[in-house]
């Protein structure tokens, strides 16, 4: 079996809209940030398939990895393993909101947040609730 995702920490948006259009740059266009959102959670969803713990550790917010280690009262490595994340197909939706992103799949729906080294997992695992917020089986805090 193979362990997924997580929800973690908020972080905040590039910056403001007025700054964002002067600086696009700093963190890409909008398609730019898509397909880098759609990269990692491809890298991530890879790694997860293969068992590469080690990969997927890395692709974790601090904060989402920081929740697993101290919930399980383990290395990341073993504990993502551990983990009851679903196999989650296509990618039917990307949300981009400045530095946060959904990625809706097939049968999981992924959390990202931008940090300075790239786009990093924040929740996985993650199963829509009517009203509710989602239940995530992977999440940082």
């Amino acid at each position: 079996m193979h362990g997924r995702r997580g929800v973690g920490s908020v972080v905040r948006p590039c910056a403001a809209a007025a700054v964002v259009l002067a600086t696009a740059g700093a963190c890409g266009t909008p398609s730019e940030r898509r397909d880098g959102v759609i990269a990692q959670v491809t890298r991530f969803e890879r790694a997860l398939d293969a068992g590469q713990h080690e990969r997927l550790c890395t692709a974790l917010a601090p904060s989402t990895r920081e929740e697993l280690e101290q919930s399980t009262r383990r290395r990341c490595a073993r504990a993502i393993g551990e983990q009851d994340l679903p196999a989650a197909g296509a990618v039917r939706r990307v949300d981009v909101y400045g530095g946060q992103a959904r990625v809706v799949l097939e049968h999981d729906t992924v959390f990202l947040a931008h940090f300075p080294t790239g786009w990093k997992v924040t929740a996985a695992g993650c199963r829509p609730r009517p009203q509710r917020p989602y239940q995530c089986e992977l999440k940082g805090g």
